[in-house]
Formats: structure tokens, C-alpha cells, sequence
């Protein structure tokens, strides 16, 4: 699918759903989320590469995560809270196990993610729309 046939489908599903759509940012949306994906990637290889450990890795990978967000708001666009949230989450757990704060931050912090993407499933906004 070319750029223009992307554009014509974004157009006909903003129309669908009965919203305008901006395209330009949509296509700014999705260049950085894939310049995130693509850190993201070449960081675990580094990290498995150097075998630099488990707490180094998500230490990059939080730093990548929130750098994504601060060039969203940086660009105008929405910051996306939960990956706001994860990265946070990623830095706390990997400092934790960095400095040895004897908590196990990683296990809570996975508990957290998965009661906040539920709680949002079910009781969020868009839940309270399509009841």
C-alpha cells in the first residue's frame, strides 16, 4: 500500500467513525512509534550481545520508552499515559535492581501494568462509551 492509499483509508475510516482525521500527524504518530520499536530492538541486541544484564536492558528500554513520550509532546502530539507509566515503571525496577533496594519492584511492577490495562478495558473511558 502506497502513501496515498494510506491516506484514502485513514480518510474513509475517519469518516466511518464520524471524526476528521489528520493525516500528517497520524503519519508523525506512526514514524516515531516505529523509531521507538526500532531502539528498542537494536538495544536488545546490544544488551544480549555485551551480555550487559537484565537490569541495564530495561534501564535502556525505559529511557526509550519515556524518550518516545517527550518527542510526542515535543511534536504536538498526545502522550500516550500508560507507556508513560511503563517507562517509569522500567526505570524504578531497573534502578531497584541496580542500586539493591532489596523490593521487588520488576514482579509489582508487572502486576501494576496488568491491573491498570484491565481496569481501563472495563471501566475506562472508551469502556463507558460502548456500554
Amino acid at each position: 500500500m502506497d502513501e496515498k492509499q494510506q491516506d484514502e483509508f485513514v480518510e474513509t475510516f475517519g469518516e466511518e467513525l464520524g471524526e476528521e482525521i489528520d493525516i500528517e500527524a497520524t503519519r508523525k504518530a506512526h514514524k516515531m512509534s516505529m523509531t521507538g520499536w526500532a531502539l528498542f530492538f537494536i538495544w536488545l541486541g546490544i544488551v544480549f550481545s555485551l551480555n550487559l544484564g537484565a537490569s541495564v536492558g530495561m534501564l535502556g528500554v525505559g529511557v526509550i520508552t519515556l524518550g518516545v513520550q517527550m518527542a510526542r509532546k515535543m511534536s504536538g502530539l498526545q502522550v500516550e499515559g500508560f507507556w508513560v507509566l511503563v517507562g517509569v515503571l522500567l526505570l524504578l525496577g531497573s534502578l531497584g535492581k541496580l542500586i539493591s533496594f532489596g523490593i521487588a519492584l520488576i514482579p509489582l511492577a508487572l502486576i501494576l501494568a496488568g491491573v491498570i490495562i484491565l481496569w481501563s478495558v472495563y471501566f475506562g473511558k472508551r469502556a463507558r462509551r460502548n456500554r
